[in-house]
């Protein structure tokens, strides 16, 4: 009703102008001089530091975005907003998931995620995931992407998430709940690990997380059982360098867990291997961090 009551007014001072009438006292004449310059139309952009109750979602659409205090419950945590440019943001559509563009935005937020966090968020029980915009907004001129971060239940199973309180600023600077350490590790019938339990390290334990393998971009995702090869000697490496022993002598010391992210975030640029020290006999009831060729010795028989 405002709209058309304004439109009507207007219409009729048109007429009094056109008919010769004097304008009231005070008007030039001119409907549009004093009129505020229209600013250009701002495109729609999410905001870094926010925190979500809903599941993380590879396309984001402004109807669901509804952040909310990171001191209550929640799911999902924005830890870094960056921009495609360039070709990347030149396409009819967003760069799709396994393009090289999609890879240099998810090496993006890797990097972002590490320095918002205060360490790599694979020493923990964390996800990383990139957002990006729908085809409608992109059509709209969006070209942002999103850096979220997720807390999981167990990274070495089915990788569940869950909700949690706080922000993750800065939450991997000193050791916490959140940290990767210590495993009550058990084989099936097979002698193929079917279960690795979180235990203190204190505790008997016979397996350790040792640190990230990061695998060159050109490394394919293990398929068979000689692909792992590479993985296995990436986190031998990793592991000699936590134990305090050499890299010529570490494999007749310890067995080794290599840990590589699902296929689909592998093809989307994540090339972090988590890499677990690991004796399926050992009664362990300390950390083996720094612990020499003492209390890591080679193995006999």
């Amino acid at each position: 009703m405002r709209r058309w009551m304004t439109t009507l007014a207007l219409t009729g001072a048109v007429a009094l102008a056109l008919g010769g009438c004097a304008a009231p006292g005070g008007a030039d004449g001119d409907l549009t001089n004093d009129w505020a310059a229209l600013g250009e139309p701002k495109v729609f952009t999410p905001a870094a530091g926010t925190c979500h109750g809903a599941d993380f979602s590879e396309v984001s659409y402004l109807s669901s975005y509804l952040p909310i205090d990171c001191a209550s419950s929640h799911q999902v945590e924005t830890v870094h907003v960056g921009t495609f440019t360039g070709a990347a943001a030149t396409g009819q559509a967003p760069p799709a998931r396994e393009s090289a563009e999609r890879r240099a935005a998810y090496a993006e937020c890797d990097t972002r995620a590490r320095g918002y966090l205060g360490a790599d968020w694979r020493v923990a029980r964390l996800w990383l995931g990139v957002s990006i915009p729908s085809e409608r907004a992109w059509n709209g001129g969006a070209r942002w992407f999103r850096c979220d971060v997720v807390e999981v239940i167990e990274v070495e199973e089915e990788g569940l998430t869950t909700s949690r309180t706080g922000s993750l600023k800065d939450a991997l600077k000193t050791p916490g709940k959140l940290h990767l350490g210590c495993y009550a590790t058990t084989l099936d019938r097979n002698d193929a690990i079917d279960r690795m339990n979180p235990t203190a390290c204190d505790a008997r334990h016979n397996t350790e997380f040792a640190g990230v393998w990061r695998a060159p971009s050109r490394q394919r995702y293990p398929q068979a059982e000689r692909d792992w090869g590479a993985f296995y000697g990436g986190c031998y490496g990793v592991i000699a360098r936590f134990a305090g022993v050499t890299r010529s002598s570490v494999e007749f010391r310890t067995g080794v867990i290599a840990l590589p992210s699902g296929e689909d975030d592998w093809a989307a640029g994540d090339r972090g291997v988590r890499c677990y020290l690991w004796k399926s006999d050992a009664r362990f009831t300390r950390s083996m961090k720094d612990a020499g060729p003492r209390g890591l010795p080679v193995q006999t028989g």
